[in-house]
């Protein structure tokens, strides 16, 4: 033995303050997340509390990123560099077991496996309960049954390779069904599969805004209970969703890419050499303080703007300075617009307003700040909307009136704004 190895501590003191540091980490992401609101009930609690989250992340996540609030951290990419399946962050993840509404002895279905949220459920579930896990990618499963199995879960979650949209054959019927993936409809599967007590959690995509709900059932509909801000990687298989997208190379050579999730222009040729015009502006005076969300702004641009679309940019864009425009805008004839911001006078937060290129950019951006104020002037910013959902099938002659209506493959999305207070 050298001098240096004399001196560096046993591997069982190692792992023992490894398992103190992570039980320190454990209390304090508890202590944060029931500050936030975030764990509300006593079974959540104890869950995070239980399972080490470090076990379930890739070898050399540091324990800060792994009990991070709001860290996600991929666990497999495609060719192509995007993730096909992540570890999400805490935050929604406790979120989502308090959206479930779950106590022991429940029968839970997980859409999307990873291992360490079914290792939580079966925490909360316990003995009595049945946890069935299932993902269309066998390397997936193999790593989430390889670690519930190393941490002790093995023996209490179920877990599959299955293409959830056609269900989860021989199981019966569940009390909870928690999707982890983000689905632009919701399977008939599904609904053929939730107890008629149960509750649907599932980050629903809408006009490519996501939003995960909690859905209960209200005769041949779901109405939701609870509504929660998030993204997640996206559904594979049958139920994918493929979204369309096009290419705009500025005058300096830099692209802007925008991308629609329904109603992409027809031809969208028009918009060649768009970027290369002068920018108009038009401000709205709605103005918003600092450190406050204004999420649902985005969420009612995808349900209530025309041509509504996601942008993204290189550095260096004509699309302006990061931080002072935002990837949220509406592409129509000759014109693209998008959200941008500017300090308010005295201090008083940042003022929305539109940006725009093209012919037709005057227009467009007038169209943006006209729904900019619009959900101002609906006084929405502290008032949760209200989904429902509507199979095929479903009487949808009992749709609210005032009710916003979105097609979907299997159904219909709905929502309203209820009157604050």
């Amino acid at each position: 033995m050298n001098a240096t190895e004399a001196n560096e501590p046993e591997q069982g003191t190692r792992d023992t303050e490894s398992a103190d540091e992570g039980a320190v980490q454990r209390a304090a992401l508890v202590a944060e997340l029931r500050a936030r609101g975030k764990i509300t009930t006593a079974v959540v609690k104890a869950a995070f509390r239980a399972v080490a989250r470090e076990a379930f992340m890739p070898p050399g996540t540091e324990l800060g990123i792994a009990y991070g609030y709001d860290s996600s951290v991929v666990t497999k990419r495609g060719a192509d560099g995007a993730a096909l399946s992540s570890v999400s962050a805490a935050y929604i993840q406790a979120r989502m077991l308090e959206q479930a509404e779950l106590r022991p002895g429940m029968t839970v279905l997980e859409i999307g496996s990873g291992g360490l949220n079914a290792a939580y459920i079966a925490e909360i579930v316990g003995e009595r309960g049945r946890v069935v896990s299932v993902d269309i990618d066998p390397e997936v499963t193999d790593r989430a049954a390889k670690l519930l199995d190393e941490t002790g879960y093995g023996s209490r979650v179920r877990v599959l390779v299955a293409d959830a949209e056609q269900g989860v054959l021989g199981e019966g019927q569940f009390d909870a069904i928690i999707v982890t993936v983000g689905a632009w409809d919701i399977a008939p599967a599904w609904l053929r599969q939730l107890a008629d007590h149960g509750v649907l959690v599932v980050p629903l995509v809408m006009n490519g805004v996501t939003r995960t709900i909690g859905f209960r059932r209200a005769g041949d509909h779901l109405v939701s209970s609870s509504v929660e801000v998030a993204g997640f990687v996206a559904m594979q298989g049958i139920g994918r969703h493929h979204e369309q997208r096009f290419t705009l190379t500025g005058p300096d050579g830099n692209d802007v890419t925008v991308r629609f999730d329904t109603d992409a222009p027809a031809d969208p040729d028009g918009l060649d050499g768009v970027l290369a015009t002068e920018p108009a502006e038009i401000w709205s005076g709605v103005t918003f303080p600092h450190q406050t969300s204004w999420a649902d702004l985005y969420l009612w641009f995808a349900w209530y703007l025309p041509g509504f679309c996601r942008l993204s940019a290189t550095d260096g864009s004509v699309l302006g300075r990061r931080g002072q425009w935002f990837p949220f805008g509406t592409m129509r004839g000759a014109g693209l617009a998008y959200l941008v911001i500017r300090p308010a006078m005295e201090g008083a937060g940042v003022e929305f307003g539109a940006r725009a290129f093209g012919r037709d950019g005057e227009p467009v951006a007038a169209a943006l700040v006209a729904q900019i104020r619009g959900w101002d002037r609906g006084n929405l910013r502290a008032v949760a909307p209200v989904f429902g959902y509507w199979p095929v099938g479903g009487d949808q002659s009992q749709i609210p009136d005032g009710a916003a209506v979105m097609a979907k493959t299997h159904g219909v999305v709905t929502i309203s704004w209820p009157a604050e207070g």
